[in-house]
């Protein structure tokens, strides 16, 4: 069964390429069949592949039908990474992508004003719900990214998070130099991704044996 992951966010610069581009490395290095798919048109995840030579496939599909198209491409992979557009510019592909998903990942910098965005995050994946098979809305998670160590204001936001219905992931990603700096090269230490990657593959193998029974 393949599963479906969509990394959404409201705003460019949210750190969705960086998660999508380690998670898809992550999942490799743990020895999964992963598809890489660029769904924003800015095609800034499928130059990175293919300046460093990835070794997952990625393609470019900035559709809004991309759920329709997505599942006869997946093939035999485990597991189909897609990398959306910034939500506020592009609605339409991010549906078709929540439509497809079957775990949604955001990444969200533990400050007032990411933290804020979420909320159009959580009505989109809500809205979609009427327009899937099974008429519920694809599960979702937060990962808090950028953070600083021992910054106080990171568990203060986490809770929040939690308060407000989210799903955050025990695993953050420190604001490190060697991520924000590693768009265009390959990736050869996921770092901090490998336990978010960790973490997300035990929820979509929980995902999984509910869809079964």
């Amino acid at each position: 069964m393949t599963v479906v992951i969509a990394v959404v966010n409201l705003k460019g610069g949210s750190a969705k390429t960086t998660t999508a581009a380690f998670l898809a490395q992550a999942f490799h290095d743990a020895g999964l069949s992963v598809l890489v798919v660029d769904a924003d048109p800015q095609g800034s995840l499928l130059r990175w592949a293919d300046g460093a030579e990835w070794p997952m496939p990625t393609i470019a599909l900035p559709a809004r039908t991309l759920h329709m198209q997505l599942r006869g491409l997946a093939g035999e992979h485990d597991v189909v990474i897609v990398d959306t557009p910034p939500l506020d510019s592009q609605a339409g592909i991010v549906s078709s992508a929540l439509r497809a998903a079957d775990l949604v990942v955001v990444p969200v910098a533990p400050t007032p004003m990411e933290v804020e965005r979420l909320s159009a995050v959580r009505d989109a994946i809500d809205d979609v719900a009427a327009l899937r098979p099974d008429g519920c809305p694809p599960s979702a998670v937060a990962v808090l990214s950028r953070t600083v160590a021992r910054a106080a204001s990171t568990a203060v936001w986490r809770a929040a998070l939690v308060d407000d219905g989210w799903r955050v992931l025990g695993a953050e990603v420190r604001r490190l130099e060697s991520i924000a700096q590693a768009a265009g090269d390959p990736i050869q230490q996921t770092g901090p991704y490998a336990a978010v990657a960790s973490e997300v593959l035990d929820i979509t193998l929980t995902i999984e044996g509910a869809s079964a029974a």
